[in-house]
């Protein structure tokens, strides 16, 4: 489709400019299956994707009568605050199967994605740092800036033009940049990517030795 197209060329242009496919990174995307697809098509079957919670928890509560939704919301949090991934998964499948009387349609889509939702809770890390890129917030206020100055621009000359004034308001979005809030916890991330990858490569060699076998 034209949306995996873009976001594949997307990628591409990165690693065209020096991003190495061959580090293990955790991407945070809005929930995109054009954009995770092209991360695994770039980075790695294995590459880990965290899908952002809020986007997450809000698209399911727009789709439930008022009188759910702040149970619903309830029980999500609850399940994004455990420290073990499978038994938040288990909370989370019990939470699909009690609305597919009432709500089948969001049951359903409580349970798309399910293996991104819960990638900060997989890697171990602090709740502090999972609550931090769990979502998509860290960008958010960048991307307004950039909405905020490029509609000024009343015509497109071109994709040149589209990037420079892109460029211009990401420069003044980094006016406003802070720091992460669990910044010092960033190296417990580089470690469970380190230890990811470490067992993915462990588990390919084996599947190799499988087939050979």
């Amino acid at each position: 489709s034209e949306n995996a197209a873009v976001a594949q060329a997307l990628l591409d242009n990165l690693v065209g400019r020096g991003l190495d496919p061959a580090v293990c990174r955790l991407f945070i995307i809005d929930g995109a299956k054009a954009l995770s697809k092209a991360i695994r098509n770039t980075f790695g079957r294995d590459t880990p994707i965290q899908r952002c919670q809020v986007h997450k928890a809000r698209n399911i509560a727009e789709r439930l009568p008022k009188s759910l939704q702040a149970g619903v919301r309830k029980a999500l949090r609850q399940a994004w605050e455990l420290d073990d991934a499978d038994k938040a998964e288990k909370l989370i499948r019990n939470l699909a199967r009690r609305l597919e009387r009432d709500a089948p349609g969001v049951s359903a889509s409580i349970l798309e994605g399910l293996d991104e939702i819960l990638t900060v809770t997989r890697l171990g890390l602090p709740v502090e740092l999972r609550r931090s890129l769990a979502c998509t917030n860290i960008i958010e206020n960048m991307n307004g800036t950039v909405r905020r100055v490029c509609r000024n621009v009343k015509r497109w000359q071109d994709a040149a033009m589209a990037l420079r004034w892109t460029a211009a308001a990401m420069l003044e979005a980094a006016k406003g940049f802070r720091r992460l809030k669990a910044h010092k916890q960033l190296p417990s991330l580089r470690r469970a990517l380190a230890a990811h990858q470490d067992r993915n490569a462990i588990n390919h060699d084996l599947e190799q030795q499988a087939v050979a076998a």
